[in-house]
């Protein structure tokens, strides 16, 4: 075990992208309409997610623990995140942002290290 699992990063990129639209994507394109609209719309969105993330960390779980595949999953959730909230959702990048980021990565090297 602690091999990086590429099919299972990109697998992972992919569903965070789709469940960052179910989380957050909704402030925007549904910020008139009823909370019950947009949860339903949410969990539709999210059945779509699941359909991605479960195959990715069941491939995954073959060659990484369960907590580097949980670290790499933060991390993952992380590199999508920022363009989403800087392109989607007009948001800037602070300092203790930044700052953050780069612990959750220090998290990768130390959960990886032999």
């Amino acid at each position: 075990m602690g091999q990086v699992n590429w099919i299972t990063v990109g697998m992972l990129v992919v569903s965070n992208l789709i469940m960052l639209y179910a989380w957050y994507g909704h402030l925007r394109t549904l910020g008139g309409a009823p909370v019950w609209t947009a949860i339903l719309v949410s969990w539709a969105i999210a059945l779509f997610e699941y359909c991605v993330a479960v195959p990715a960390n069941r491939l995954g779980s073959k060659t990484m623990t369960l907590e580097q595949l949980k670290i790499v999953q933060e991390a993952v959730s992380l590199l999508v995140f920022v363009p989403f909230s800087m392109v989607v959702m007009k948001q800037g990048v602070t300092w203790n942002y930044a700052a953050a980021a780069v612990c959750i990565f220090a998290a990768v090297y130390f959960i990886f290290r032999g």
